[in-house]
């Protein structure tokens, strides 16, 4: 029979929580600066979307969406030598899978070829623009550093009509690749070694797989990306810290050019994840190397990887939603994904049985097959209904046919070879020479005498199947040797044994990392000229695939190769969709059952890793010499304390930071243990944590609980209480006591709100029945007159409530 795989009722995608960024938004609509929303996501295509790519794509995405407004996707495919149709259609797709939907709003930077190269000319033309003949080198050195303002090029002073001329001819490809490149003329002085005169355009040739050799310059991300968001009309352009300082050319382009309304370009903090790459030049080179049999190896931190590993989308965006939107950047405790990925299998997955490394067992006072009816979940309290149906808590509801799977129980079974111990060390409770065992589901059984190879391992064990009045202090997993189904199994592990595998020193890289190490943006933007250090191929885990064959049940047989199992005691596993075969089932393991790196970090000199392999205790001279390959685990007061934090609501990213920082857990001590605590420990990391380090914060947690009352209960928008939580850090009066004295709560009660809607609405018939009609682009409008009409008292997500249904009337 087909197992329910059972499913977690469809959620809506997580939230963004409130953050700098959504204060932003909200200040915007509350002033009618734009009438709708806009955000776009760019990947560049030159690899397959990863994990760095889901907490930059799922801000852009779901904020637009939370505040009625559209979003676009947009492929950055500005260097023919990198950009292919391949990537295009694995992004896509991988995107898709991760629930994001433009539907129309699908654009490529190659649609505007035409019109950035019109845009240069008309720089040229006001003489903001000119073309230099220098080489790299020079150029490089005319710009002097931080401490030294930059020199002139000899060709800066060219005119206009000059610089036109070699424009157009570098365009009809008169000159070789690298022979002149376009430069904005900014400012060489600036302490912004951005704006001392950023080139715009460079040579290049190359064919490109959508314009072909249609052209031979192509223009530059600093230039290209402002144009197209002003373009498409994106109203907030996000994108990680590294550009804080390209925001200056940013905004020089809209001036020069003229663009009104306009684009802002907002920076957000990064989140690497440890164990990981996500550098598209390192993925290809691995590739490249053959470290991993392709993009999709699910070892690989792409989401196609990922897919075929079988973690599920609402993992990722769970993941993803739970890490959190601050100004700093951060490195994630890749515990943090895993977990998500367990709790999400958790709930889904139907148990059964599987052994990976069998040994025979004969049970000689079994004659006939037996079937046995054992549950999907036996852990699950189930409960019956009227319509003869059972339901699982977070689960959905099922037949009882459907609730249980047929087991055959026969003669001869195999059991995994660690089950068995002809010496057993102290405190062994599985199966032992004269000992007793429980087989789940199927009674309890006594070895009674067993058979070794050539080798002097056990191959045979016979054994006698007890009455119901026996006892045995451990249970196994089991399946019939008649009837179980061969199969291959795949474990997979870590890809990299360091949690910093991309540390620019050694020494650093088995260090926690104190800064995300991926590619700028999140999403790709790398300077493909500069060397690559391969050093992080040294960091490889020799362990991170292991492949058995044992056997699984039979009833999985009629699965179709969707359903993700728990494999008894051995973890989550599911078909691989790539090379299982109804004749030669495959089964990769996703993820194991706990976090076995947390448990015991690997050691390096003679020491045991997580799957207890030996480590040589001297090391080679001909080889580098070896890095602490983990960070030290928390400790177990640590773990304790973290188990508190998230038992009150907070997040296990913020918790994990909050107990590894002294400043920050000193802090958070003083806190109310209540259910105001998760806010307080993320204001404590994204809001506070710098001024903390420094000893600057003058307030007490114990003072802000109120405040995250008073947040919860609707009493007082996010700005407000940020605004007063950082005039509370810096002054030591309690933030709740400075909104009641400067009378800045006053939310707004459902009548006062639904009274604003009605006016707005009232105010803008003709509007309101092209929303009906179909225009949903106009929500974005009505939201924003909403919260201009609430003066800033309403809340964003209230708000959006009672106009869907106001509108839906």
């Amino acid at each position: 029979m087909t197992a329910p795989e059972s499913p977690t009722p469809a959620p809506d995608t997580p939230r963004v929580a409130p953050n700098f960024i959504t204060e932003i938004i909200e200040r915007d609509l509350e002033a009618g600066t734009y009438p709708q929303i806009v955000t776009r996501f760019p990947p560049e295509p030159s690899g397959y979307a990863h994990l760095g790519h889901i907490f930059a794509s799922f801000l852009d995405f779901q904020t637009a969406a939370q505040y009625g407004g559209r979003y676009h996707l947009r492929m950055d495919d500005t260097n023919p030598e990198l950009a292919a149709q391949e990537y295009v259609d694995a992004i896509a797709e991988d995107l898709k899978w991760l629930g994001w939907d433009w539907g129309e709003h699908f654009y490529y930077a190659s649609d505007y070829f035409e019109k950035y190269y019109g845009y240069a000319e008309q720089l040229v033309t006001q003489g903001d623009a000119y073309v230099d003949s220098v080489s790299g080198k020079e150029m490089a050195r005319l710009r002097g550093d931080p401490r030294t303002p930059g020199t002139p090029s000899p060709y800066r002073s060219r005119t206009p009509e000059e610089n036109l001329d070699l424009l157009r001819r570098m365009r009809a490809g008169e000159f070789a690749d690298g022979e002149h490149v376009l430069r904005a003329k900014i400012d060489l002085s600036s302490p912004n070694m951005k704006l001392r005169d950023p080139v715009l355009y460079r040579i290049l040739r190359g064919t490109h797989y959508r314009a072909g050799d249609a052209w031979c310059i192509y223009p530059m991300y600093d230039f290209q990306h402002p144009l197209q968001d002003a373009l498409e009309g994106v109203t907030h352009s996000l994108c990680s810290l590294e550009f804080v300082d390209n925001r200056a050319i940013y905004d020089w382009l809209m001036e020069r050019l003229g663009f009104a309304p306009r684009p802002h370009q907002y920076e957000f903090g990064r989140r690497g994840l440890e164990y990981t790459i996500t550098s598209k030049r390192k993925l290809r080179e691995l590739v490249k190397e053959r470290a991993v049999s392709g993009w999709d190896d699910p070892r690989m931190p792409t989401l196609r990887a990922q897919r075929r590993l079988g973690v599920t989308p609402e993992a990722v965006r769970a993941f993803a939603a739970h890490i959190g939107v601050s100004r700093t950047n951060r490195t994630v405790d890749i515990s943090v994904y895993e977990n998500a990925v367990r709790d999400d299998l958790n709930h889904r997955a139907p148990r059964v049985m599987a052994v990976l490394d069998p040994v025979r067992v004969t049970l000689e006072n079994v004659e006939a097959e037996q079937t046995l009816s054992l549950p999907y979940w036996p852990f699950d309290v189930v409960r019956d209904s009227p319509d003869g149906l059972v339901g699982r808590p977070g689960g959905a509801r099922v037949t009882p046919e459907e609730a249980a799977r047929p087991v055959p129980l026969t003669r001869t079974l195999y059991i995994e070879r660690e089950d068995f111990s002809p010496e057993p060390p102290k405190g062994y409770k599985r199966l032992t020479p004269g000992g007793t065992v429980r087989l789940r589901g199927a009674g309890i059984i006594r070895a009674e005498r067993f058979e070794t190879g050539e080798q002097g391992q056990v191959t045979h064990i016979v054994a006698t199947l007890l009455g119901d009045d026996a006892k045995a202090s451990g249970v196994i997993h089991w399946v019939s040797a008649e009837r179980a189904l061969p199969a291959e199994f795949r474990l997979y592990d870590r890809l990299f044994r360091v949690p910093n595998p991309e540390a620019a020193n050694p020494e650093d890289a088995g260090a926690e990392p104190q800064a995300p190490h991926f590619d700028p943006e999140e999403i790709g933007h790398e300077d493909e000229s500069r060397p690559m250090n391969t050093e992080f191929m040294r960091y490889l885990n020799p362990h991170s695939l292991r492949v058995t064959r044992g056997f699984v049940e039979p009833s999985v047989a009629d699965d179709p190769g969707d359903t993700r199992y728990q494999f008894e005691r051995q973890g989550y596993f599911w078909r691989d969709p790539v090379d299982s075969r109804p004749d030669a089932l495959v089964f990769g393991r996703i993820i194991t059952l706990k976090d076995t790196w947390g448990q015991k970090a690997e050691k390096v000199d003679g020491a045991k890793g997580p799957k207890g392999e030996k480590k040589p205790a001297k090391a080679d001279p001909a080889k580098p010499a070896p890095v602490a390959t983990a960070h030290a685990p928390l400790l177990p007061e640590q773990e304790a304390e973290v188990a508190r934090l998230t038992a009150l609501g907070a997040a296990e990213a913020d918790a994990r930071t909050v107990v590894r920082d002294e400043a920050l857990q000193a802090f958070v001590s003083g806190a109310v243990p209540d259910a105001t605590l998760a806010q307080v420990v993320s204001w404590t990391v994204n809001d506070l944590a710098p001024g903390l380090r420094a000893g600057n914060v003058q307030v007490t947690a114990a003072d802000l609980s109120p405040l995250a009352a008073r947040l919860a209960s609707g009493g007082v928008t996010t700005r407000v209480a940020r605004d007063a939580l950082a005039r509370a850090a810096a002054s030591g009066e309690a933030p709740l006591g400075i909104i009641e004295r400067e009378g800045l709560a006053g939310g707004l009660s459902d009548d006062d709100l639904n009274a604003i809607i009605a006016g707005v609405l009232a105010q803008n018939a003709e509007k309101v029945a092209a929303y009906r009609a179909g225009k949903t682009a106009l929500l974005g409008f009505f939201t924003g007159q909403v919260m201009r009409a609430a003066g800033g008292r309403a809340d964003p997500g209230q708000v959006a409530a009672a106009l869907n249904q106001a509108l839906a009337g």
